[in-house]
């Protein structure tokens, strides 16, 4: 078992991934990754990132790291089990660059709807603080989980209705 991920990690990663890729990519922070880095958490099992685009280059550089740094690496997003919703991109928050990999945290509507359609009180819990943390509102995640629905088709493991419960009784909580 490969060691828990703080933010000096993440960033030893991104880093080491930055001096490998020569072309550009836009790298986004999903999850435990984006917790370690904003703070509400102080570590993470694995690092979990979308890249864009997924080139032959930067996935050998992250199977390469993978092993090298002893970290837990995963290419998954909320965009792997729900709809997109209009603007992730431009709402996606710069978090730095190194050499040609410019890093952003995936829109954090997205991942906060991704948790709550998953529902474990660890997803639960992230969705509480990015709210505290303002990286997202009440309104955001009503109004995204409104856009997504009529695509919800798309992903037959999504329970409809279980995920509106949960996107409902987490914004009509008072703000913590």
């Amino acid at each position: 078992m490969r060691p828990d991920v703080d933010d000096a990690r993440v960033r030893q990663l991104l880093a080491a991934l930055g001096r490998r890729v020569r072309s550009p990519h836009t790298l986004y922070l999903v999850g435990g990754t984006s917790a370690v880095i904003v703070g509400w958490r102080p570590s993470t099992r694995d690092v979990d990132l979308r890249p864009e685009p997924d080139s032959d280059e930067l996935l050998r550089a992250i199977s390469d790291l993978k092993g090298e740094l002893d970290i837990n690496i995963e290419l998954a997003s909320p965009l792997d089990f729900l709809p997109a919703l209009d603007g992730w991109q431009e709402r996606s928050p710069y978090v730095g660059t190194w050499g040609a990999l410019h890093v952003r945290h995936l829109d954090f509507r997205l991942q906060a709807l991704a948790k709550l359609e998953r529902g474990l009180e660890s997803d639960l819990a992230d969705v509480s603080s990015m709210l505290a943390h303002g990286l997202v509102s009440a309104t955001e995640l009503r109004d995204g989980l409104h856009a997504m629905q009529a695509e919800l088709f798309r992903f037959p493991a999504v329970d409809g209705a279980s995920f509106e419960r949960r996107v409902a009784e987490i914004t009509e909580r008072p703000p913590p």
